[in-house]
């Protein structure tokens, strides 16, 4: 695997998310006792990217995904909603997958993902309306966040065991360091 392999891969995976998240953008959502909760399409492309690539490399792909999609069409607000609510959920699944496989499957790490993400969120709404009383819609957003996170996990799964290229990306990442020297140069 070359560098420029990886970074074609990187960017790939960032114009995937940027795409998506603009797709899920115009997509309304059905159920009225949750405005303004959405599906996490985009958060797909996070577990596909933490799966497969080193966390620096994991990072750039949500942080260009971020940027991208704010640009595309986004505000100052959204860009903060988006942000916290995104980097929240990243360092949380991180943190989880360092659990395992054996106590946490993909599943369970996209459906913490969810649950930071709508955190992260309300707490910037929090922040911006100066009060904490926008955390007792927290349940409602958490309930929506859990069964997005885990559709969100089965197409992970499925696409990690699935697509000859991400089980290809995931074998060179879970192989030790010293084989890797070529990919971290």
């Amino acid at each position: 695997m070359t560098k420029n392999q990886k970074l074609v891969y990187i960017a790939l995976l960032a114009a995937q998310g940027v795409v998506i998240g603009l797709i899920e953008r115009g997509i309304p959502f059905p159920f009225a006792f949750a405005p303004g909760a959405k599906l996490g399409l985009a958060n797909l492309i996070t577990i596909l990217a933490i799966f497969t690539l080193p966390v620096k490399d994991s990072f750039s792909v949500v942080w260009m995904r971020l940027l991208l999609t704010t640009l595309l069409g986004g505000t100052l607000s959204t860009f903060l909603y988006s942000c916290a609510g995104a980097l929240l959920s990243y360092i949380g699944m991180l943190i989880v997958k360092q659990l395992g496989p054996k106590r946490v499957s993909i599943i369970g790490i996209s459906a913490t993902g969810g649950i930071l993400h709508n955190i992260g969120q309300l707490a910037v709404a929090s922040w911006i309306a100066q009060t904490w009383t926008v955390m007792l819609y927290l349940p409602v957003l958490s309930f929506m966040g859990i069964l997005s996170g885990i559709a969100i996990g089965i197409a992970a799964n499925y696409l990690l065991e699935h697509v000859q290229t991400l089980k290809n990306f995931r074998a060179l990442y879970d192989r030790p360091t010293k084989q890797m020297k070529g990919v971290s140069k």
